[in-house]
């Protein structure tokens, strides 16, 4: 399929919504967002804005807030938050678009998803963050070799349509990667974040900067992480990507030390924002009850929960 032929629709226009629009847009894709209330509205008045070279630039994007069951498009982008992921699907089950991508994390597999949307369900991950503020995306962009965007077919075949979506991130410039396994990706993807976030609320109150930096926060991350590996491990889940196994076999003053530094970052600190941080609490929150689930469906437990 050629770029002109394409239709994207993304379903969502928070960050990770509007940096794949931005970059599908210049590839030459028919790109459409699904936004609602002041998004919509910012969207429509003053078309997508971003930070580029420090300088405000803003792209013309068509936008809507309705979605018609029969106005199909090639490829549905879900790029919303975990907890937000059913409602977004229950609102695309009766539309006849093939393929749905939910670009969004997972920890306990995709039969709830596929109940709403049957085959059509693409499992994929983004491969970049950032933030909006007052309308403005500042995206944030790691090396290529860790925040590629993964996605793959949940029995782990290449179809045509991931060869297709293949050729869509090659025209965009996306850098990408096809997993054969991506339930594992994804839960594995769940464990780390579980562990890195959790530790930035305290009785459901975000901690200060100074809280956070200490070696007792940084401890606390490497045992969770541990713990939660060990976990799924026994669950049977392999360990994607591969780089996270080294978490269990280095010691644990070694990984302490890694996240003393990560927790002296901007990206944290931003993390720590009351907005970002309480949305991110509410995400969490729902990966880490899905991920117990998971685990007790194979009758392990956690050593967190000892």
């Amino acid at each position: 399929m050629s770029a002109k032929q394409d239709r994207i629709l993304i379903f969502g226009a928070g960050v990770i919504g509007s940096m794949y629009a931005i970059k599908l847009i210049e590839a030459g894709y028919d790109v459409t967002l699904f936004a609602h209330s002041n998004r919509f509205k910012s969207l429509r008045e003053n078309g997508l804005q971003y930070i580029e070279k420090g300088t405000v630039r803003s792209i013309q994007v068509s936008v809507i807030d309705t979605l018609e069951n029969d106005d199909v498009y090639d490829f549905i982008f879900v790029t919303v938050r975990y907890d937000r992921s059913e409602s977004a699907l229950l609102a695309l089950k009766d539309n006849q678009s093939k393929n749905i991508v939910t670009m969004t994390s997972n920890s306990i597999g995709f039969s709830s998803w596929m109940d709403i949307v049957g085959d059509r369900l693409l499992p994929a991950f983004p491969g970049f963050g950032g933030q909006i503020k007052d309308g403005v995306l500042h995206a944030r962009f790691l090396p290529k070799f860790i925040a590629a965007t993964a996605f793959g077919e949940i029995n782990g075949v290449v179809t045509e349509r991931i060869e297709n979506l293949a050729t869509l991130f090659k025209t965009a410039k996306l850098p990408y990667v096809i997993k054969k396994d991506m339930q594992a990706y994804l839960i594995t993807h769940s464990v780390s974040d579980i562990a890195m976030l959790s530790v930035l609320h305290s009785e459901n109150r975000i901690i200060d900067q100074k809280t956070a930096r200490t070696r007792k926060k940084a401890s606390q991350i490497t045992v969770t992480l541990k713990a939660y590996l060990r976990a799924i491990q026994k669950a049977g889940v392999s360990i994607d990507p591969p780089i996270l196994k080294l978490v269990l076999k280095l010691p644990n003053t070694f990984i302490d030390l890694f996240f003393m530094t990560w927790l002296r970052t901007n990206m944290v600190r931003d993390m720590m924002l009351p907005e970002y941080a309480n949305n991110a609490s509410n995400e969490i929150g729902q990966l880490r009850d899905d991920l117990m689930k998971f685990l007790s469906q194979h009758d392990i437990k956690s050593e967190i929960l000892d």
